[in-house]
């Protein structure tokens, strides 16, 4: 596979991510871009006040599901191109973690393909993260967390 979906921290911007789609040779076609981009957030569901995150995965399999996704998804009509790109690495709260993309020739075409895209990485790409939190005792802890608790 020559395309990644998950770099180091650092290895990957959002502003090569706009260039390499608009260099695309296809592009012309498209009249709008949609972009998701997941933070840190920092606070759990339960009120935990979050210090930082780890984000491993499984990259062989990761690059090769998100890849999967992606060419599922520049199937559906009106669209030009998907990309999901996941970064790896330790986080603070309010640092980018995953940019996706859709550029389609409307935006009626992006905005679903966006939405199922996310669900969708989150859903099925071996991505892993730890959770580094003060409790409501002001305890230290830090567990994984299954996606499924913290969509």
């Amino acid at each position: 596979m020559s395309e990644m979906y998950v770099h180091a921290k650092g290895s990957f911007c959002l502003d090569s991510l706009i260039e390499k789609v608009k260099n695309k040779e296809n592009f012309h076609k498209a009249g709008a871009l949609a972009l998701f981009i997941g933070v840190v957030r920092g606070e759990t569901p339960a009120g935990e006040k979050v210090q930082k995150l780890e984000i491993e995965a499984y990259e062989e399999k990761a690059n090769e599901v998100l890849s999967n996704i992606c060419q599922d998804l520049k199937k559906r009509e009106g669209i030009v191109d998907v990309q999901i790109h996941h970064l790896l690495g330790e986080f603070t709260v309010g640092e980018d973690l995953v940019y996706v993309l859709v550029a389609g020739s409307h935006r009626d075409n992006v905005f679903p393909v966006l939405k199922e895209a996310v669900e969708r990485y989150k859903k099925e790409a071996p991505i892993f993260k730890k959770e580094f939190v003060i409790g409501g005792g002001g305890e230290e802890k830090a567990y994984w967390v299954a996606e499924e608790q913290n969509s």
